[in-house]
């Protein structure tokens, strides 16, 4: 029996795709058994214990960019979240450590380096975070990082270029076999409905939301809008047969995506998500001084790619996206089949990328004992 950790979290767009690195790596070490170190508050124990796999909670701080108070009092928990992942990691035995990302993976990562175990990370965005930055800093011998773009191997010193994967980013399988039949039922539509997809992620969006309110009497003219809000989204609009709000899908989401003749929201790492059913995307980028820009980043790589139609405000860092802006990008495809299916092409190629398999066959390489039923 092998066992491996995973850790990372903070946010769904973390977890996720770390869960799919997972079920592969099962589907080629049956007996592996894969356990979790994130943090002790948030939605990380709930995601994945959900997909069946032994999480451990772990103190956290978080790491910023600015002067704070707070960072003096973070300090504690990172050396604590050190020690607790130590033990684990120690008790656990385990044989290598996969980190998807996140302010929290970089305790466990530290641990991981002190006890001579090899560290692999994977880095969602364009532009690697301050988290995969440090946890660098941990990989020696056989660890490796894995980026989603080719291009960002830029942004490493050369010194480890060698050590560096293009995986694409990892993807969970139900995405890949999704039936947009089941995704009808689930929305209660007939096969003639067009839908528009916007997603606000799963704590929401209220630039999203603010822009969706503003803009339905125009989207539902042509479609039905399927609107994940977020948890807190307290308005007046009531469902009906052409606008349908959902704080979150879950385990519908793939079906419901499927189905799906555009898809509308963020820039993080969810749209591999859709790159992978070939779906036209309307980008609109977290932006402004509270985000170092990599949605940016992320978006104008889609962009470029001809997959997506990106919102940008006059400034191109901050401030409102017209309403107007909105309405006109989703005419533009609604009202163009041609021009749909050469974003759907261009997306496609784009998810045609298997991150979790490629990052999976690295790892169980790795773990020992598997070498033989990796090469058939």
């Amino acid at each position: 029996m092998v066992n491996i950790a995973f850790t990372g979290g903070g946010t769904g767009g973390h977890i996720y795709p770390g869960l799919a690195v997972a079920a592969e790596l099962k589907k080629l070490l049956p007996e592996v058994q894969i356990f979790w170190i994130g943090s002790s508050s948030g939605m990380d124990r709930a995601l994945v214990e959900s997909a069946g796999i032994e999480f451990f909670g772990v103190p956290s701080g978080k790491l910023r960019r600015y002067l704070s108070f707070r960072n003096i009092i973070d300090i504690f928990k990172i050396l604590g979240g050190f020690l607790s992942s130590r033990k684990i990691l120690k008790r656990k035995k385990a044989k290598l450590l996969f980190s998807k990302g996140g302010f929290v993976s970089v305790p466990p990562c530290a641990a991981a380096a002190s006890l001579r175990l090899p560290v692999f990370t994977h880095e969602s965005d364009f532009s690697p975070g301050l988290a995969t930055k440090i946890n660098t800093r941990f990989i020696k011998g056989k660890g490796r990082i894995f980026t989603a773009y080719e291009d960002t191997a830029v942004f490493f010193p050369k010194k480890i270029k060698d050590i560096i994967i293009v995986s694409g980013n990892p993807v969970r399988g139900e995405f890949r076999s999704a039936d947009p039949a089941k995704g009808r039922a689930f929305l209660e539509l007939g096969d003639d409905a067009r839908v528009l997809l916007i997603l606000g992620g799963s704590q929401g969006a209220m630039e999203i939301n603010e822009l969706v309110r503003a803009a339905l009497p125009s989207l539902t003219e042509i479609y039905v809008v399927v609107h994940q809000s977020g948890p807190s989204l307290s308005w007046d609009i009531p469902a009906s047969c052409k606008y349908k709000p959902y704080p979150y899908i879950k385990d519908e989401m793939p079906h419901v995506m499927a189905a799906a003749e555009i898809v509308m929201g963020r820039s993080g790492a969810g749209v591999w998500e859709w790159a992978v059913q070939g779906k036209p995307m309307i980008l609109l980028p977290l932006r402004g001084s509270g985000t170092r820009g990599d949605q940016i980043e992320n978006a104008r790589f889609f962009e470029k790619a001809k997959a997506a139609l990106v919102l940008s405000s006059p400034s191109g860092n901050g401030g409102d996206v017209s309403v107007q802006e909105f309405v006109n990008a989703v005419s533009s495809f609604a009202g163009n089949a041609e021009m749909r299916k050469s974003f759907a092409q261009a997306s496609a190629r784009i998810g045609e990328k298997d991150g979790a398999g490629i990052i999976a066959k690295v790892l169980a390489e790795n773990a020992g004992g598997a070498d033989d039923f990796c090469r058939n």
